[in-house]
């Protein structure tokens, strides 16, 4: 999309056009709502329910026990992984889908700071962005102070600067969560590369929904969200990625036995698993991993049409129509974009300020059938911010078109002033 569009039929007419419009029909979606949330949850796979009663009744009701190797169970984490690995620029073999982000950046962020210490024990800081998703950061101040390290938080901007001779991890989350804002992740693994910097990247809004190339990038680890883009469903298994020069190196700390090279020879001591094996750790919910099998097929749908490359750029038309339409129809009504309007520095979300009145505003919009999402700020340096993620494989271009009317509706009518809109009670 090069023109500037500005009529309901020219969003009809690229909704008729478009070559992954067929994926849509993958997902099963309320008549009349828009949802502009998949950064958040992505919808429901409409082969989800099927496949999981399957699940439930034939393979834990009839082949009970015996599912873990008949029905493949105990394989699932490295199965899913190596889809998963297809949509991260990784190799199979080199992928886990498991636990949750929080834990799997545990697991690789201990094994990062185990490999500086041995390799350069003068190396004392984890570094990353201040704004920075706080469980990121909750789990590296933990690490750091069991490792007698120290975590420095810089602006986006300061980052290449502060890398130096003491620093042991980068540690980043490639699309920020608040403003959609997408670091270049070849420039800056190039720059960590310089110095002998390790970087770890948490890909949670940006599997699924950018072009990624781990290995291309010089990446060291990554982990990443199962719920978001990869359409997993409500706390799904996230994943995680090791770069094979590294995967045998160190233990990672939950030494469970499902990352035993023999897990089912119950020996009282621990023996890691060869490869990213060694990365699992206990029993992991099989349901849950159906469920996000179902989601990346519905990702991996989108490889006869173009794949990633397909997606991302229909992802960069969407947003960019939305910012565009914001931009022309709510001028005057105290909204201001925060996402990079440059392509190349975007993810798959919008994202915008108010000086106050966001959470309402959000809320009225949730009212009247758009779904976004609101996220509280700390000051001015990061105001309020009211979220619109874009999933390429179900958002229409008339869903932008509708959710920006239904924007200006609310604030031209002054809707979200109402007194029902006027306290933060939950956070959708």
């Amino acid at each position: 999309m090069t023109a500037f569009l500005n009529t309901l039929q020219d969003c009809l007419r690229l909704d008729e056009q478009d070559p992954l419009r067929s994926l849509r029909d993958l997902f099963d979606l309320p008549d009349g709502l828009i949802y502009l949330d998949g950064n958040s949850l992505g919808a429901l796979p409409r082969a989800a329910p099927a496949r999981l009663a399957q699940a439930i009744t034939q393979e834990w009701g009839q082949g009970l026990i015996r599912s873990w190797n008949s029905a493949g169970w105990f394989d699932m984490p490295r199965r899913v992984g190596d889809k998963i690995a297809r949509l991260i620029g990784a190799r199979a073999g080199e992928v886990l889908a498991v636990d949750s982000t929080s834990v799997n950046l545990y697991k690789v962020l201990s094994a990062a700071l185990q490999i500086a210490r041995h390799d350069a024990p003068e190396r004392k800081i984890v570094l990353s962005e201040r704004s920075n998703f706080p469980t990121d950061l909750y789990i590296a101040q933990s690490l750091c102070q069991q490792h007698a390290m120290e975590l420095r938080l810089v602006e986006s901007g300061q980052l290449q600067q502060a890398l130096g001779d003491d620093v042991a991890v980068l540690l980043l989350t490639h699309v920020n969560y608040r403003t959609g804002a997408m670091h270049d992740m070849a420039a800056l693994g190039a720059a960590a590369q310089r110095f002998g910097v390790l970087t770890l990247w948490d890909l949670a809004h940006s599997a699924g929904a950018v072009e990624l190339d781990l290995h291309a990038a010089q990446a060291d680890f990554a982990v990443g969200c199962g719920y978001k883009y990869l359409n997993g469903g409500p706390g799904a298994p996230a994943f995680l990625w090791v770069h094979p020069k590294h995967t045998e190196r160190f233990w990672q700390p939950l030494s469970g036995w499902w990352g035993h090279a023999q897990p089912f020879a119950f020996e009282p001591g621990y023996q890691p698993a060869a490869g990213i094996g060694r990365y699992q750790c206990g029993t992991q919910p099989m349901l849950s991993l159906i469920a996000l099998d179902v989601g990346v097929d519905t990702v991996l749908a989108a490889q006869p049409l173009g794949g990633m490359a397909a997606l991302r750029r229909k992802s960069l038309a969407l947003t960019r129509l939305l910012g565009q339409l914001i931009e022309q129809r709510l001028a005057g009504h105290g909204l201001s974009l925060v996402s990079p309007s440059q392509d190349g520095q975007r993810g798959s979300q919008v994202s915008l300020t108010r000086s106050h009145g966001a959470y309402a505003i959000v809320q009225a919009l949730i009212e009247r059938g758009v779904v976004g999402d609101f996220r509280a700020g700390d000051g001015a340096a990061h105001p309020d911010i009211l979220r619109f993620g874009v999933c390429p494989l179900y958002t229409r271009y008339v869903d932008i078109w509708y959710a920006v009317d239904r924007l200006h509706e609310v604030m031209a009518s002054g809707a979200w002033q109402e007194a029902k809109y006027g306290q933060q009670q939950s956070v959708t």
